[in-house]
């Protein structure tokens, strides 16, 4: 598995992006020009180059040039949202065109989708001695399967996806159960207990003090 280069002039963006998919175990390399960018293209392999279209120096239309050779999918990530910036952007060979600002998850899911399309990467997640099957929504502890309830498996793949942030209860609750869940402010509490107790990650899943709950970021 090759890492993802994401190609972006600005350093908070970029850095978001990183940790977004640093969190679902990708690894990324960053790079802030698009003479910066073309000489890793031309040097280094990738399994994705998430491209910014407006760069100092080449922009992101004109790098297509330089990946084009190389098979590499791109995934655009820019402001301009035209019409017909988008169908340039396409037919110049990107597999996709998200406009920001955008949503993190979103963002996941979209390069979670064409990894998996292309046969870059494989469905299932490993950490620790747990083993997740996010399309299939089964769970292997030490190869022996974990029943987990739907909502037990939501929150674990919430907490997943925020690996290293803390949460606080009620975006976990919006997130898993819905805006117009009935469920009482212990429902939350009782399923961290089960998770914690069938993944043996008692000490993985922490409680955060007046916010909610982080999982560990790192093994």
């Amino acid at each position: 598995m090759y890492p993802v280069l994401i190609v972006e002039d600005e350093k908070p963006i970029a850095d978001l992006i990183d940790l977004t998919l640093r969190r679902m175990q990708y690894q990324c390399v960053k790079v802030y020009s698009g003479e910066d960018a073309a000489g890793l293209i031309v040097n280094r392999r990738f399994d994705l180059i998430l491209l910014d279209v407006m760069l100092p120096g080449i922009d992101g239309f004109a790098l297509m040039d330089y990946i084009a050779p190389t098979g590499t999918p791109v995934i655009f990530l820019t402001a301009r949202d035209s019409v017909a910036d988008r169908v340039r952007g396409l037919r110049m060979g990107a597999c996709d065109y998200i406009v920001k600002p955008f949503a993190p998850e979103e963002l996941l899911a979209r390069v979670d989708g064409l990894m998996r399309r292309t046969g870059r990467r494989s469905a299932r997640l490993r950490l620790w001695q747990v083993e997740i099957d996010p399309d299939a929504r089964q769970v292997l502890r030490d190869g022996r399967p974990v029943e987990l309830t739907p909502r037990e498996f939501d929150l674990l793949m919430v907490l997943m996806q925020s690996r290293g942030v803390a949460l606080y209860r009620n975006v976990l609750m919006e997130r898993v159960w819905g805006l117009d869940s009935d469920a009482g402010p212990r429902t939350l509490d009782l399923y961290i207990s089960r998770l914690r107790k069938k993944l043996g990650w008692a000490d993985k899943i922490r409680t955060v003090s007046g916010v909610g709950y982080r999982l560990e970021a790192r093994p």
